[in-house]
């Protein structure tokens, strides 16, 4: 048996990649051996090192607001049922941070997975493969909507069950159930940015996401201070408004051209990319859950 000594170029670092766990989209790209360097870049000049930041900061800085946009969004209805009475805020402040812990902080960091799968086969340019992974990672949120739904539309009875003041715990359960169709348009939305950003096409959701918020801000003045429409009228706005982010973001990639090469057909492959997902997506939710869970622990301290 030939020792790793006397292996061809390349042998010994194709052998690793069969390990990685996305092998299978990714074993045929061709990687350059560790020899093989370009003497242009072993020297990082002044002016490339001045350069890597200005591109990093493109992207971050407008993701930066597209992130504080739709958080904000799902804080809206604190601010506007604030202006009733007390028992309307005291339900709002405890309505979102239950569903922000049980469910939109769980969606958030199992889409964090597409970073890594659209990333790494954009990279690859397998880009048929960046389309597919966001099919997947789309119904693999689904199926993790469903419990969550049925969570939402008892924590009326879950709160009081927990020593929670029971009129209090009827208008968080009455906000958190009128949060439930928020749901699954959401999870649609933390895909679609996952899928733009691996291909840094930032600028599609810096306008939609503000827009969406403004639109929230609008609707929730509208139903809760206009119509009183209360928890009910407060969820209605965050539903719509990321319905609206959705069809914003999704009318840009279906005529797109920027986003042409990265379409694919909804196949088979779809279901099989479920396995990389959940890989990925447990152990990036258990990060995102637990830092959650502690910003919330000290908010109501």
């Amino acid at each position: 048996m030939e020792s790793p000594d006397q292996l061809p170029a390349g042998t010994l670092q194709q052998s690793w990649l069969l390990l990685l766990p996305g092998r299978a989209y990714f074993s045929n790209h061709k990687y350059r051996p560790l020899g093989e360097t370009n003497q242009s870049n072993q020297v990082v000049s002044k002016q490339e090192f001045v350069r890597e930041p200005k591109r990093v900061n493109r992207i971050a800085w407008p993701m930066l607001v597209v992130t504080v946009s739709n958080s904000l969004s799902r804080l809206l209805p604190i601010f506007m049922l604030g202006h009733l009475n007390k028992l309307s805020l005291s339900s709002a402040s405890i309505a979102i941070s239950f569903c922000n812990v049980t469910g939109f902080s769980v969606l958030f960091g199992m889409a964090g997975a597409l970073e890594t799968l659209c990333g790494q086969a954009y990279g690859a340019e397998q880009y048929t493969q960046v389309g597919t992974f966001t099919y997947g990672v789309i119904l693999g949120l689904f199926l993790i909507c469903i419990p969550i739904s049925v969570l939402w539309m008892n924590t009326g009875k879950l709160l009081v069950f927990l020593g929670q003041d029971p009129l209090v715990s009827k208008e968080a359960g009455v906000l958190a159930a009128w949060l439930v169709p928020a749901l699954f348009p959401y999870a649609i939305l933390q895909s679609l940015i996952r899928y733009l950003q691996s291909q840094s096409l930032i600028l599609p959701m810096l306008l939609s996401s503000p827009a969406s918020l403004l639109i929230n801000l609008v609707l929730g003045w509208t139903f809760v201070l206009k119509l009183n429409l209360g928890n009910a009228g407060a969820a209605l706005s965050v539903g719509l408004s990321i319905w609206l982010n959705v069809l914003l973001l999704g009318l840009y990639v279906k005529y797109s051209s920027a986003c042409k090469k990265t379409h694919a057909p909804f196949s088979r492959e779809v279901f099989f990319s479920l396995r990389q997902f959940f890989r990925f997506a447990v152990p990036s939710a258990m990060m995102v859950w637990c830092f959650t869970i502690s910003r919330c622990s000290r908010f109501h301290v």
